[in-house]
Formats: C-alpha cells, sequence, structure tokens
C-alpha cells in the first residue's frame, strides 16, 4: 500500500515507488436515428457474436467520450452523422466499466460496415430484436430512449446496472 494516506490496497513498484492504479474502462457509443428509426449492428465478434447492439466501443486515449462515440460509429456502422448530446451514462462496478451513449442523427441510410459487423439496420422500435441485444447496457438504454421519445422530450439517463 503507498505510504499516502490511501486506503486502497495497491500494486507498488518495490523499486521506484511507482503506484500501479486500476481503473475502470469506459465505453462509448451512440444511438444513431434515422426519422423515426434506430440503428443497431450486428457483432461479428465475441463477446455476444451475432447479436445486436449500438455502435459502441472502448475508449482510446487522448480522445473525448464524443470523439470516441463518434468513431466507434464509424468503425462499426460506417455511418454517416452528426453527433449530439449525451443521451446516458450507465455503471457497471462489477465488471470495472462506464458506459456512455449519445444521441447522433443519420445523414444517410446507406452504411459501410467495418469487419466488427456483420450487418448494420435500421429498425422501428417494434421491429427492435429485443430478444437478441448483446448487452444489457444498450437494451436498458434503448428501453430509455423510447420512453423518453413517447414522452416528446429527451433526458440524460443516469443509472447502474447490478
Amino acid at each position: 500500500m503507498p505510504d499516502d494516506g490511501d486506503t486502497k490496497e495497491r500494486a507498488v513498484c518495490p523499486i521506484c515507488g511507482t503506484v500501479h492504479y486500476e481503473n475502470p474502462l469506459t465505453v462509448v457509443g451512440t444511438i444513431p436515428c434515422w426519422g423515426d428509426q434506430v440503428l443497431l449492428c450486428k457483432r461479428n465478434i465475441e463477446p455476444r457474436l451475432g447479436k445486436w447492439t449500438l455502435p459502441a466501443g472502448f475508449m482510446e486515449l487522448h480522445e473525448t467520450t464524443g470523439e470516441g462515440a463518434a468513431r466507434e460509429t464509424q468503425e462499426e456502422a460506417g455511418a454517416s452523422f452528426e453527433l449530439g448530446e449525451l443521451f446516458s451514462l450507465v455503471n457497471i462496478s462489477q465488471v470495472g466499466q462506464v458506459h456512455l451513449f449519445y444521441h447522433a442523427k443519420l445523414l444517410s441510410d446507406t452504411f459501410d460496415p467495418g469487419f466488427e459487423t456483420m450487418e448494420a439496420r435500421l429498425f422501428d422500435e417494434q421491429d427492435i430484436p429485443w430478444d437478441e441485444i448483446a448487452f444489457r447496457t444498450v437494451g436498458e438504454t434503448l428501453k430509455r430512449f423510447f420512453a423518453d421519445r413517447r414522452l416528446g422530450r429527451y433526458s440524460v439517463h443516469v443509472f447502474d446496472i447490478t
């Protein structure tokens, strides 16, 4: 344990005293919309190969959360879009992750998905393959998104998945 008042057990280099922190990973993505439809990507990689998700992935060093969300949307869906405001922040402490999803307005209904995506497709709410959604964070974000849309106003949603 470092000798600086820190109360957590941490890995410390015995030679130089550098503290090696273990921090959560940040996942960033978008809710891309074309009119009333939402763009989902069918995963071509594990985990959850063949399941549907919003375009999202791990944030990289030296980018903002918005820049990461835009990069992931471009990489996974090959979509042309305008990035909007933050929609949801989801804490998943058991796996050490935080997920952030942004609104995105699609500028075209033509997509060029990258290697991580089998298929990028637009869905009306009633056609979303709910039983085939890859991650609980995506399903919960989509449920909140459609509920807000029915109310005619969007809020920022912050919630935990346990």
